[in-house]
């Protein structure tokens, strides 16, 4: 089942543009480093969870590039357009050959199943 996303036709034409290029050029950085790498990690400081991915990956010796943006404390809105374009909701944010995988509870879960083996092979 799709997840629900507002329709574009329900969007009133005057903020469209506004909604379009809403820090755009954190979602481009992102897009970019998926398309360059097997396995990205977006997180942020002060947040255990992506340390705890980054921790994850480099034990199994799964190269990774890793994306910070900001802390607890600021970036928070560049942070939003992130949870916009992707739909989730919290950091980090794991992509794997181009796939959000979620974050690093459910990495932990592709790993214990071979999952993730699957995906980078």
């Amino acid at each position: 089942m799709p997840r629900t996303l507002l329709d574009d036709t329900r969007v009133h034409p005057a903020i469209r543009e506004r909604l379009e290029s809403y820090n755009k050029d954190i979602v481009d950085e992102v897009q970019q480093a998926i398309a360059a790498n097997k396995v990205v990690v977006v997180g942020m400081k002060q947040n255990p969870f992506p340390r705890r991915a980054k921790k994850t990956l480099a034990k199994r010796g799964t190269d990774f590039k890793y994306l910070e943006y900001g802390s607890y404390l600021n970036t928070y809105r560049r942070r939003l357009a992130l949870k916009m374009w992707t739909g989730w909701p919290t950091l980090p944010m794991i992509f794997v050959n181009g796939t959000l995988i979620g974050g690093a509870e459910d990495l932990e879960k592709l790993i214990e199943s071979g999952e993730l083996d699957k995906m980078l092979a």
